[in-house]
This record gives structure tokens, C-alpha cells and sequence, in this order.
């Protein structure tokens, strides 16, 4: 999406779509890594993502799911967040 301003166009960002994006990509991210360390357990990241994850620990299926959940509202918190402020500063520099 994009907008007009006295001849110039802004570059918009649209949030909802952001937001799908990045909480399915962080879902699957998460996903990946898991299964990395199931089928390499000595060189697993897991390590990494138990801190940013709150009540996830290695490993079962309620925590795998958990994690997923959370992997994907990080997401949407991301596209919240930047989407907006991205919208904003784009329109306003080209004014």
C-alpha cells in the first residue's frame, strides 16, 4: 500500500500482513530449532530461546506448543510495534 503526498509516494506497511509474517516465520524458526535439537542434541539452540520464552523448557509437547504460541505473539508484538512507527516516519520524511 502506498500514499500520495504532493506528488511523492510513502511506502505504508500493512500491519495485519506483518504481523501473520513475522508470528509464522518465528513460529517455524522455533519449530526448526527444536527438531534441530532433537535429532542433534549436542548441538542444540535451545539454550537460546529458553530465556525469551517464559514457561518453555526442553522438551515436551505442552512446552512445544507453548513455545509455538509464544514464538508467534513475539511476532505480532514485533508488527505492532514497528509497523506503526515505520508507517509513521515513512510518511512524515517524505512530507
Amino acid at each position: 500500500m502506498s500514499t500520495q503526498f504532493s506528488g511523492h509516494t510513502t511506502i505504508q506497511i500493512p500491519i495485519v500482513a506483518l504481523g501473520w509474517s513475522l508470528g509464522i516465520f518465528l513460529a517455524i524458526t522455533f519449530a526448526i530449532c527444536v527438531l534441530f535439537g532433537l535429532i542433534f542434541p549436542g548441538a542444540t539452540m535451545y539454550q537460546v530461546w529458553l530465556p525469551l520464552l517464559p514457561w518453555v523448557s526442553w522438551i515436551s509437547w505442552t512446552s512445544f506448543a507453548l513455545g509455538l504460541a509464544e514464538a508467534f505473539a513475539y511476532g505480532w508484538f514485533i508488527a505492532l510495534i514497528f509497523g506503526p512507527l515505520f508507517n509513521y516516519f515513512s510518511a512524515r520524511t517524505r512530507k
